[in-house]
């Protein structure tokens, strides 16, 4: 595949084992890699290579951020045209039910647009005695959309404005403020109605968190509980999930709201341009989010924000989203074989799931992040040994 041959980086388990040892040893509780029956012992083993799927048949469930829905769902169904017996199925929940479902255990794998909180990871690690791996897939972009009859042409949105329209301090679309930002556009006189997400939401968490660092009148407004996955919202209608804020935009003239690029595209709705750091309005597209997406840094949990990003032509609300899977999952799962299938997903995914996350406009992750990501997934054992380590026997 032409994106595996492009993230080709020649690792081993063993120096994956190693990378995560020497960066991680605080966070993961791994074993060391020289430990008998590790995966180090076990010899060199390509994690870029997908291994054979394990002999597990049945289902797996998982639920979680909707922000990733299309692209998980469009994972799971080539992973089972190539793994017949193997059936995923994900549930966009929204960020918050997916963390309720994984500390349950009800599920064997969730997803989230927000890192998980210190309270969010003890309370997932005292009910289930293992942490929680949290493993970036994909970065996307929240887009500003809007239903405005009469605009053909994307609106151009800086920080200040969307910050004003959030609070209601812009409540028609001819404020003078949007018309500074837009002097080529004839906007109507037609009243802002603001559509937001009404469950608890990681989308919500990144598009909160960049308002926080970007605008004074929204963080004035809210104070110290400006971000995260849920707010107390000034003004607007509430919709459940990236699809239910993008029904309501789709049904209201006059709205405004913050979707996933993917939803905004498939859906043929409108989103503008949002100002970034260096000047510039800058259009959200694959190019733009995977620009944004080149961190300067990887933290050893691969836990971090990509919004307002310093990069010339980096669209600025750009996150990425993660997959959330205990690590001992002796711990968590009576089935060892449903467990090995759990990892050779996430495996594969990131092997094999660039072309398609691409042509749903989501940016695949750089490959210094993915190397780590991998690494964090060599970490997921069973009885103290790695699962991938089975995997490639």
């Amino acid at each position: 595949m032409n994106d595996k041959t492009r993230w080709r980086a020649a690792l081993t388990l063993g120096a994956v084992l190693s990378f995560v040892l020497a960066a991680c040893s605080s966070t993961t509780g791994s074993a060391s890699p020289t430990t008998r029956g590790s995966a180090a012992a076990a010899g060199p083993m390509d994690l870029n290579q997908v291994p054979p799927a394990p002999a597990f048949s049945g289902s797996i469930t998982a639920d979680g951020a909707t922000f990733p829905q299309p692209i998980y769902e469009q994972w799971t169904q080539d992973y089972n045209k190539e793994n017949s017996g193997i059936r995923i199925s994900y549930a966009g929940g929204g960020s918050g039910q997916g963390i309720k479902d994984v500390t349950a255990n009800i599920v064997s794998f969730a997803g989230s647009d927000a890192p998980m909180t210190d309270d969010e990871k003890k309370a997932a690690e005292h009910k289930n005695g293992t942490p929680i791996v949290e493993i970036p897939t994909v970065f996307g972009g929240i887009v500003m959309a809007y239903h405005v009859v009469g605009v053909d042409k994307p609106i151009n949105f800086s920080p200040a404005v969307i910050g004003r329209m959030f609070t209601g301090q812009i409540s028609r679309w001819d404020d003078a403020a949007l018309k500074a930002d837009n002097p080529d556009l004839n906007l109507p006189g037609t009243d802002i109605t603001v559509v937001h997400r009404s469950d608890g939401s990681g989308t919500t968490n990144a598009f909160t968190s960049w308002l926080c660092d970007v605008s004074s009148d929204w963080k004035d407004k809210l104070g110290t509980n400006c971000k995260g996955k849920e707010v107390a919202w000034p003004v607007g209608l509430g919709g459940k999930g990236n699809p239910g804020v993008t029904a309501q935009i789709t049904q209201t003239d006059g709205s405004v709201g913050y979707i996933e690029l993917a939803y905004a595209v498939q859906n043929k709705i409108p989103y503008g341009n949002v100002k970034n750091k260096a000047g510039a309005f800058i259009r959200p597209t694959l190019e733009s989010v995977a620009a944004a997406a080149n961190l300067d840094t990887i933290p050893a949990d691969l836990t971090f924000k990509a919004w307002d990003t310093s990069v010339a032509d980096g669209y600025p609300i750009t996150t990425a989203t993660w997959l959330l899977v205990y690590q001992s999952q002796d711990k968590v799962s009576h089935d060892e074989k449903l467990s090995q299938a759990v990892v050779h997903f996430m495996i594969w995914a990131l092997d094999s799931g660039g072309t398609a996350a691409k042509a749903l406009d989501y940016a695949v992750l750089p490959d210094k992040l993915r190397t780590a990501a991998l690494a964090k997934i060599a970490t997921i054992s069973w009885n103290g040994q790695p699962i991938a380590n089975g995997l490639y026997r």
